[in-house]
């Protein structure tokens, strides 16, 4: 299984030599570092554990000044190497870097005293006992990357420690710590994988840009790979983004999975006061944000759009870090709501289905918001309706149910010649509208849908309708208004429109078409004269057998089209 530790604690306590005595690797890479002997961005290095599993480590800078960069390389971690020197023992980053880790749920790992070469054997036993009554979870371990006492016993640690597996069932989702430009590679941005896997040839959105990307290729620790895993750490060769392109807090997704959002709701962790303004991390990016608080809930309004999902943890700072919050609602409506927080927190998911479905979202929504996991659409849940990859809520459901009933009863009652709508005017022009309609509990017929059992009827109209039919026994053509009884009439075989707003019996129409057998050329003067009708109705009729295909217009002859007739 893919692991990454991030390394934790003080400036100057040794973590980055820590690192190159582990790995033989010094990812102090900046000339700024080497120069000043301090880490000032994040470094990277492959872990190679006993047991032959190979670990991605994550070295963090230990000044205060950089917590930032800190919190950026500790997100996605899966555990945790806290360093402390053996002399100056637990210091404020050190308390700082461990209330992040916490915050950000990151509760396994190893404390690594470091420099036990440099103290006397009470010195040593105080630091380690010190580390023991601060982080009483882990195992601790003296160390020396000087003369390499310990490094075994720290590897073996770092193995012994359980880390549960990533989910799966999860969609690509990488945030950006580092993007850099190779000549004759291009650009290439680099992460830890959260969840899902990238390889070459895949297409990932870049957010909050929502700009489409092909992967050309990725590297694992420098080494080409076909597939990175979730938990490893990973390089993404991007060749058609520009370096100025990406920066460090961009998320590289899946696309259609994950929202993009100004607001966040949380559930608050270890924040007793009530700052108004605080700088929020999300993933690699931190954005400032204002705080709408209720309770142990709050509502993080962002300066900056951020990517997140249900289940993410996040740290609030203001000069120093004074709390955390777990994601509820990572696309939340404007306001806070207590009762829906605390539905979303009990983690019920068809009482969360029931009380957040009230649109339909895809079940590609759904999993991004965390509101269901793959398992829990896949057994269908008694609250939710499905159709395609649309789900609905009961409660949307009936509700649209009865809007489209309602106005399918004011049709019939209004018009019952026409009982039926156009299916477009009952739902809205949504991707959806096409996966709920069979989920009405209405009869479609054609491009219309109608109640159940639904027929049309004359009602109010036949009178008017005997009077039309009497006028057309004695009349050769008559001069219809009511277009939608003569549409009635019609269908029923009654009469035959003709022209536009003119109708003739059936028996006018039948006995003309037989005619046209007998006529050679067709015109419209031999047909008046055949039929003994005048030669406005006689151009009527034959403008109608050519629309149903009974004849083919030549310019001033007709002829009958055989293979139809």
């Amino acid at each position: 299984m893919p692991l990454t530790v991030g390394t934790a604690g003080h400036i100057d306590h040794g973590k980055t030599w820590l690192v190159r005595a582990l790995t033989g690797k010094d990812t102090d890479r900046l000339p700024e570092e080497q120069a000043r002997g301090i880490s000032i961005d994040l470094g990277y290095a492959p872990l190679d554990l006993p047991d032959g599993r190979r670990m991605s480590l994550v070295d963090v800078p230990g000044h205060e000044r950089f917590v930032r960069t800190m919190i950026a390389g500790a997100t996605g971690i899966d555990l945790f190497l806290l360093v402390i020197d053996a002399q100056e023992g637990v210091r404020p980053q050190t308390l700082e870097h461990l209330a992040v880790l916490r915050l950000l749920g990151v509760t396994r790992g190893v404390v690594a005293v470091t420099k036990a070469d440099a103290v006397d054997d009470e010195t040593l036993e105080l630091a380690v006992e010190e580390a023991r009554e601060l982080v009483p979870a882990a195992e601790v371990v003296a160390v020396s990357a000087k003369t390499g006492a310990g490094l075994d016993e720290l590897r073996a640690a770092l193995a012994r420690v359980p880390v549960e597996e990533r989910d799966a069932g999860r969609a690509t989702r990488l945030y950006v710590d580092r993007v850099f430009t190779l000549q004759g590679v291009g650009t290439v941005a680099t992460g830890t994988l959260w969840s899902g896997s990238i390889a070459g040839g895949d297409m990932l959105r870049v957010e909050p840009r929502g700009r489409i990307v092909r992967v050309r290729s990725v590297q694992v620790h420098d080494a080409p790979v076909e597939t990175a895993e979730a938990g490893q750490r990973v390089a993404v060769n991007l060749p058609a983004l520009e370096r100025r392109d990406l920066a460090r807090g961009d998320v590289l997704v899946e696309p259609g999975h994950y929202p993009v959002s100004y607001r966040l709701d949380v559930r608050l962790e270890e924040l007793a006061d009530t700052p108004t303004a605080v700088t929020v991390h999300v993933g690699t990016k931190a954005t400032p944000a204002r705080v709408a608080r209720n309770g142990s809930y709050a509502q993080l309004r962002l300066s900056e759009p951020v990517v997140a999902a249900r289940g993410d943890r996040i740290v609030l700072r203001t000069q120093t870090t004074v709390g955390g919050g777990l994601v509820l609602d990572p696309a939340p409506p404007r306001g806070l709501e207590p009762e829906r927080l605390a539905l979303l927190e009990h983690d019920d998911p068809e009482a969360i289905v029931r009380a957040l479905v009230h649109e339909p979202v895809t079940g590609r929504e759904l999993q991004a918001r965390g509101v269901l996991i793959p398992a829990e659409l896949a057994r269908g849940l008694t609250a939710v309706r499905s159709a395609g990859e649309y789900v609905f809520s009961d409660a949307w459901l009936a509700e649209l149910r009865g809007r489209v009933r309602e106005r399918l009863a004011a049709r019939a009652e209004s018009n019952p010649l026409d009982p039926g709508l156009p299916l477009a005017e009952l739902l809205p022009a949504e991707p959806w509208a096409a996966n709920v309609l069979n989920l009405l509990e209405i009869e479609r017929r054609g491009a219309k849908g109608y109640l159940p059992g639904a027929t049309a009827a004359l009602g109010a109209r036949a009178e008017a309708a005997s009077e039309l039919e009497a006028q057309l026994a004695r009349d050769e053509i008559a001069k219809v208004d009511d277009k939608e009884l003569v549409a009635f009439l019609e269908e029923a075989g009654r009469l035959r429109r003709v022209g536009d707003g003119y109708a003739v019996s059936t028996a006018l129409y039948d006995r003309g078409r037989e005619l046209l057998t007998r006529l050679d050329p067709i015109t419209i003067a031999s047909f008046r004269d055949a039929a003994g009708i005048g030669r406005r109705t006689a151009q009527l009729l034959l403008e109608r057998y050519d629309a149903d295909g009974l004849t083919l217009r030549r310019g001033d002859v007709r002829v009958l089209r055989r293979a139809r007739g």
